[in-house]
């Protein structure tokens, strides 16, 4: 374990040099209210696809994955590196489509008021919100973990510490600065990945491969083995975890703010699969770790299995990972800050707050985000399952919203596509248990070892996409 006073220092140097890029950019130049919100059509591809993968990879990047690939073995590390990559593959090509019907847009909910009305816009920034804020506490939650186990530090200094400077400077530059910073943020991520390679080979590739087939050797004579790359029953898990994060990163509105950005479609299109590609090594990297900690024996804490890994080494290499993880948090943490500001603002509220009061939002938020945190600082397991729910509710809307692409699905439509997706859950799990474990599901979307449900997350896509085309087919059928 490092000396805190030590780590102290780290923070506050890492954290003054962010502070002080994103000040002297914000002070550059005085935004007006949609740059603030978009910087519209002024961002290169390289700068749309760093940003995109820095502020899409955040602090979870040394919890998640390698938690995945410890509980769930390699065919859910796949899962989730696809589910990381996914979101921006869909961007490339959609995002485009979006831009050029909505020019003038912000957020997904902007096109999706003008497609499918204001009723749909709100319902689209609540689930929005609901899993922005879930991930700001989230990430809030992972740095003041990752600060206590390298070095002891009391959980919430970082946690407030992070929240000030991220502000400081979001409020001043809005999305710009944000996009500025996330390119410096973005080196530390390439080199994490570089440093996990080394990790890799300096460790010994065939010991690192033996320990990633394994099972865990506590778990032996147990029904379900952790993190086997041999142990092929947590593929419907996996494949559960790309719907269902795909879904949700739908969602995030940080991303689409960056699809205005872009000079043009190009500069999109380019940016987006650079991120996929990042996002994808990273991820697979981070939980390919995770089935070789299982393989070594079995932990008290899971999700500290990138921690377990590192914690023998030298003071400087954990300096080192103290950096990437203040990096990491603060690409992230503003990237939601921006996007929740301009989620309330536009979408909530219907453009009827000015900037000034968008930046009162901006600071607003963060107690709120740290309350959170510090009080689910202990109940990883509930944090994981608001996300499933919030992805769960993504899933029942993301085909509705879609598949307004086409003139031939109305707005009533999809909103009764929507609302019947959730409602599908439940007929799924009255037809394989009871209505009881159908409205369930609702609120605890996973299978009976705790990942992800598969079946729920399909029932969701296929009843809202399904009921969206008859539904709509109907409404055209009556106007006729």
């Amino acid at each position: 374990m490092m000396d805190v006073n030590y780590a102290y220092l780290l923070m506050a140097v890492s954290l003054g040099f962010f502070a002080w890029l994103g000040i002297t950019n914000a002070l550059k130049k005085e935004s007006s209210f949609d740059e603030y919100l978009s910087a519209r059509n002024s961002q290169s591809w390289l700068s749309i696809g760093l940003s995109l993968f820095a502020s899409g990879m955040g602090i979870w990047i040394l919890f998640g994955p390698s938690e995945v690939g410890y509980y769930g073995g390699f065919y859910d590390v796949l899962g989730y590196a696809l589910s990381s990559a996914t979101p921006f593959i869909l961007l490339a090509n959609i995002g485009p489509i979006i831009r050029r019907i909505t020019p003038e847009g912000v957020t997904l909910a902007d096109y999706v008021k003008q497609r499918m009305g204001r009723t749909m816009q709100i319902y689209v920034g609540i689930i929005s919100t609901i899993y922005m804020l879930t991930f700001m506490f989230a990430e809030y939650i992972a740095i003041g973990k990752a600060m206590n186990f390298l070095s002891g530090m009391d959980p919430l200094i970082p946690i407030i510490a992070v929240g000030i400077v991220t502000t400081v400077y979001t409020t001043m530059g809005g999305l710009p600065v944000s996009i500025k910073t996330d390119r410096i943020q973005s080196y530390f991520v390439i080199w994490l990945i570089i440093c996990i390679l080394l990790i890799i080979v300096t460790s010994g590739m065939s010991d690192m491969w033996e320990n990633a087939k394994a099972y865990t050797p506590e778990d032996v004579e147990w029904e379900w083995l952790h993190g086997s790359i041999s142990d092929y029953s947590t593929f419907e898990a996996g494949l559960a975890l790309v719907l269902a994060i795909t879904a949700a990163e739908m969602f995030s509105q940080g991303n689409w703010q960056r699809a205005w950005a872009s000079e043009n479609d190009l500069a999109l299109r380019k940016g987006s699969y650079l991120a996929a590609g990042l996002c994808f090594i990273a991820v697979l990297l981070m939980g390919f770790l995770g089935t070789v900690k299982a393989g070594e024996g079995a932990l008290n804490d899971p999700s500290i299995t990138f921690f377990e890994l590192i914690k023998d080494y030298s003071t400087g290499i954990l300096a080192m990972f103290i950096i990437i993880g203040i990096a990491l948090v603060c690409s992230s943490i503003d990237t939601l800050q921006n996007a929740l500001v301009a989620v309330i603002s536009r979408d909530i509220t219907d453009g009827k707050i000015s900037l000034k009061e968008a930046r009162y939002v901006t600071i607003a938020i963060v107690p709120i985000a740290i309350i959170l945190a510090w009080y689910l600082k202990d109940e990883t397991l509930s944090v994981f399952r608001i996300f499933l729910v919030a992805d769960l509710f993504a899933a029942a809307t993301v085909l509705p919203i879609f598949l307004t692409l086409s003139d031939k699905i109305t707005p009533k439509g999809s909103l009764i596509g929507a609302i019947s997706g959730l409602l599908s859950v439940i007929v799924y799990g009255a037809i394989t248990a009871d209505i009881g474990t159908g409205i369930g599901y609702l609120t605890n979307p996973v299978n009976e070892w705790g990942l992800a449900n598969l079946g729920v997350f399909l029932s969701a896509l296929i009843g809202s996409g399904s009921i969206t085309v008859i539904s709509s087919a109907i409404f055209n059928r009556a106007e006729a």
